[in-house]
Parts: structure tokens; sequence; C-alpha cells
């Protein structure tokens, strides 16, 4: 299967689009490779495409205005959607970076074409909608798991949404993304090992 079959299959999955409805999109997808932390998109800078990660992992994170500290909030990996959503749909400077944090592909489309397909096809909307909704249901799932959930169960939910993390991100950036500490990440790990 090739990249853009790997993508129709993947849309068609995520929304029920159908291969007519996907064809009218295939001369705006463009393939990009990222080199190990090279940015997806920048603080401050307009996100002008949305992605679909073929291979790799990305980062979400903003930098801490008091102490500099590094903060993550997204990771986007393999047949994974990528974009910063709000900064894409305003068109608007973004609070935050994103950054590969491996080699890493990705297919994209320009914000402008999206629109365009929005126009031509109900399916292509209805995908707007479930990327919109997908994204509203991340940002907010985050925002509960740091209310309601144990870092233990934050890391199970993580293990599922990323399988192959481990392998290609430094724990550092893991426990970041839990909100805890490299010690507390490493008794997870061993307690989850041992079941």
């Amino acid at each position: 299967m090739n990249k853009i079959e790997l993508l129709a299959h993947a849309l068609q999955t995520f929304s029920g689009m159908d291969q007519e409805a996907f064809d009218l999109s295939v001369p705006f997808w463009q393939e990009r490779s990222y080199d190990k932390g090279e940015f997806y998109n920048e603080y401050k800078n307009v996100c002008r495409h949305l992605g679909f990660v073929i291979d790799g992992v990305f980062r979400t994170y903003y930098i801490h205005s008091d102490t500099g500290e590094e903060k993550n909030a997204f990771f986007f990996s393999k047949n994974q959607i990528i974009v910063s959503y709000k900064s894409f749909i305003n068109q608007a400077p973004c609070n935050y970076y994103t950054a590969s944090l491996t080699n890493s592909t990705i297919l994209y489309i320009g914000y402008d074409q999206l629109m365009q397909l929005y126009t031509q096809s109900h399916q292509w909307e209805r995908f707007g909608r479930f990327v919109a909704e997908s994204a509203f249901n991340t940002s907010m799932g985050r925002a509960e798991d740091f209310m309601f959930r144990t870092p233990e169960q934050r890391y199970q939910d993580m293990v599922e949404m990323h399988p192959d993390i481990f392998n290609n991100v430094p724990l550092y950036h893991i426990a970041s993304y839990l909100g805890i500490q490299g010690p507390s990440l490493s008794r997870i790990r061993k307690r989850m090992a041992q079941r």
C-alpha cells in the first residue's frame, strides 16, 4: 500500500469517506520529511497545514515563561492527524511549538485547499467536523485526565494511543506529558511490568 492509499484508508476509517470524495483531494496532498527536532509549527507562527503522520512521532509543547521549562501537551504518532488546530482554524499565531521527536514523514494539505474541499463535498465537510470533534475530545480529555485520573491511568491511556512511544521518545518527554517526574515514571513502568 503506497502512502496515498494508506491515507485514503485512514480517512475512510476515520470519517467514512468514500474513494470518490477522497480522490478530489489527491492533487493537494504533499509529502514532507522532518529531521529529529525540526518544527512542524513554531510558537507565534500560523499553522497553515493539516498533516497525516506516515511515520515518526511529534510533540506539542510550550515553554513556561517563568522557569523556561518545556511542558509536553500532546503527542502525534503514526496514522494520526497532526495540526495545531486552533491556529489552523483561525489562521492565527500558535501558542506553542510542535516538533518532530524522530525522523518523520507526513502527508499534508494546505488550509486553502481543505476549505475548497469543504465547499465541494459533504464528505469533506463531515471530515472537518470529525477533526474538530477529535481535537475537542483530545483537549478536554487531557484536562480531565489531570483532574480525575491517576498518573498510572494517564500512562495506560498514552500507551494505548501511542503504542510505540517508548521505542522513539526519551523518558523525560513522556514524564513531562504525564505531568510527573522521571522517578515516578520509572515506578509506574516497574509496577506495570510486574502485572
